[in-house]
């Protein structure tokens, strides 16, 4: 008897697609969700922007046409003094509001930075200006803000022995008042992310420093205050940006008065475009406050790599 041994039959496997990197499918898939965000960031930002720097280049005439006037938008800003005291106050506004919110940020935090229950509360009741509505707090800051003997600020500093104060009614107070309540509204910001920096500071150099007999002051000075260089960094850089374009405040609290003493870039923008329909002037302004918180932001990165390094 004689067995037939059958050929084995060949199976080719088919041809496999070359399969995508773990990494760069993860990267596909992360631009596949910021892709809707990207578009109307896109349409609502970017195009705008360059709507704006290209109609700085024009003189607007919403039914004659546009004339083109190249760099004179430009020259305007520069030349004109309500420009330059605006571009003054937002300056004075901006270094004010950040040096504030800093300091009043930083003493908020290491008081109530710890592990006790009720500091949550804490926390949230002093976190509540910054997620409320700016043009509810800046009426509220109106009201407090009256000149009389029965504004509330000025019962307070009655209290003291102090006259009656003009805030927002007088030209050498009005930008300095601005500037109060934009402390008040930043400094529960700034707290927030100095007790996120607190929380990555190692304790054991507290209890090494405590060994070696350091003061309160010495730990905070060579312990603290190195620990947290990164967050007043970037703390320093947004609380600039949010100096140089306050606009709200200025415009519910004084519009500018009395006599354009608390003029920001902002709002003198905002009135020459929409109040004086020159909309080529206030584009141009536009691109100039842009230009200046860049500039800004790269002058503290540059500075603060420079540190670090």
């Amino acid at each position: 008897m004689t067995s037939t041994l059958s050929p084995a039959r060949s199976r080719t496997a088919p041809p496999r697609r070359p399969a995508v990197p773990a990494r760069r499918r993860g990267t596909l898939t992360a631009w596949l969700f910021l892709a809707p965000a990207l578009l109307l960031f896109l349409y609502f930002k970017f195009v705008p922007m360059a709507l704006g720097l290209w109609k700085s280049l024009f003189k607007v005439q919403t039914f004659l046409g546009d004339e083109w006037v190249g760099l004179d938008n430009y020259r305007t800003i520069i030349t004109d003094d309500e420009f330059a005291a605006a571009i003054w106050h937002s300056a004075v506004l901006a270094l004010g509001t950040t040096a504030g919110s800093l300091v009043l940020g930083l003493v908020l935090a290491l008081l109530i930075e710890g592990p006790a229950k009720y500091l949550w509360f804490v926390r949230t009741a002093a976190f509540l200006p910054v997620v409320t509505t700016m043009a509810a707090v800046s009426e509220v800051w109106r009201i407090m803000f009256h000149p009389g003997d029965t504004g509330m600020l000025n019962v307070v500093v009655g209290w003291f022995g102090l006259d009656p104060q003009p805030w927002l009614a007088s030209e050498h107070s009005s930008l300095w008042s601005i500037m109060l309540m934009s402390v008040w509204r930043g400094t529960p910001y700034d707290m927030m992310i100095f007790l996120a920096g607190l929380v990555g500071v190692d304790r054991s150099l507290y209890e090494a420093a405590a060994v070696d007999g350091a003061s309160t002051w010495r730990r905070l000075r060579h312990i603290t205050l190195p620990a947290l260089r990164p967050v007043f960094w970037i703390l320093a850089t947004l609380a600039a940006i949010r100096g140089l374009r306050v606009f709200v405040e200025v415009y519910v609290l004084t519009n500018g008065g009395p006599n354009g003493s608390s003029e920001v870039l902002m709002t003198l923008i905002y009135k020459l475009g929409f109040q004086k329909n020159e909309l080529g002037v206030a584009s141009a302004g536009g691109i100039v406050l842009f230009l200046a918180t860049l500039a800004l932001t790269v002058v503290v990165q540059a500075l603060r790599r420079r540190q670090a390094t």
